[in-house]
């Protein structure tokens, strides 16, 4: 999902280079939005592996 975010975000700066203002700020905002997923489920994902280590 990192990587689906970072594309987005390359597509984004390689449109607003060549001045497409519409698609840089879409892909800006996908990309965003998939980073903020990305990080909502990493913090998941630690939480749960801390909770399900055993024995301690």
């Amino acid at each position: 999902m990192l990587r689906w975010a970072l594309i987005f975000l390359v597509i984004a700066l390689v449109a607003a280079v060549l001045g497409f203002g519409g698609i840089a700020g879409a892909a800006a905002g996908v990309a965003k939005i998939l980073f903020f997923v990305f990080l909502v489920v990493f913090v998941i994902s630690l939480i749960a592996g801390v909770v399900r280590r055993p024995g301690r």
